[in-house]
């Protein structure tokens, strides 16, 4: 069975259609790209999927269970989780802290307990602290553990961002744009990167991209969105010789 199946999905703003009509189908444990120019359609995808806009149509599967309709954190708690293209840390609080908060949609004490720090309050804090400490020592991130979020450079704040999400243990790890604002030789390690946490946590990615080194030197399959449609989907070396991409990319008359 897939992991995910998207069939029909569409979404309108006032009339104006941001996503027609998009099938996808994600087996456990591929990495898969959706690719398009500014303004395809990619990030409201992700955005239907997490539950920030509600679908005008279509459905949204995952592992069985219906996501249309449920709120952010049912998603996440579904096995969900996202990075985003603008980098959205808690900025001002520690390191440890920002993967921290990621663990308390899995904590087993009430609101009675942490208010009052009785019952399982201390040891499921003190949990959650060691598992967010072995987590950024994976990340390479527990040397700043106590510094705050702003202060890391650019490419450890995403490398941060991607181990907070991790932290929810996600089945499907949405990408929104990781080489935003890396040059080519951190494109390079990004796409590393990327192969190592597929691997190492045995997640299934779904990836949007600008970068086409990136796109296809990781992806296996891509899916490619203009104007919210679907206008190509295949192998990477497939794509890379459509027509209709060259032609949304490009122009008609460059790609002709």
């Amino acid at each position: 069975m897939p992991l995910l199946e998207i069939s029909r999905l569409t979404h309108r703003f006032e009339g104006l259609c941001a996503v027609s009509d998009f099938n996808l189908r994600v087996d456990p444990h591929e990495l898969v790209g959706i690719i398009g120019p500014n303004g395809a359609g990619k990030t409201t995808v992700f955005n239907l999927m997490t539950g920030v806009y509600r679908a005008s149509e279509g459905s949204i599967n995952f592992q069985g269970k219906e996501l249309v309709g449920l709120n952010p954190h049912s998603i996440t708690r579904l096995g969900i989780a996202r990075t985003f293209q603008n980098i959205r840390l808690f900025r001002e609080i520690s390191v440890l802290d920002n993967v921290r908060i990621a663990h308390y949609g899995q904590t087993a004490y009430s609101p009675a307990e942490a208010l009052l720090h009785i019952g399982r309050f201390r040891a499921e804090e003190r949990r959650i602290t060691l598992q967010a400490l072995d987590l950024l020592a994976v990340f390479h991130l527990d040397a700043s553990a106590n510094e705050k979020a702003k202060n890391l450079p650019y490419g450890l704040q995403r490398r941060l961002e991607m181990a907070r999400a991790l932290a929810t243990e996600p089945k499907l790890l949405l990408l929104d744009e990781p080489a935003a604002g890396m040059n080519p030789n951190e494109i390079l390690q990004l796409m590393d990167f990327i192969r190592w946490i597929r691997r190492t946590f045995s997640v299934t990615i779904l990836l949007i991209e600008h970068q086409m080194r990136l796109v296809m030197g990781v992806c296996e399959r891509l899916v490619v969105l203009d104007f919210g449609a679907t206008i190509a989907e295949g192998l990477p070396a497939e794509i890379q010789a459509n027509p209709k991409v060259l032609e949304a990319y490009l122009g008609e008359e460059v790609a002709s």
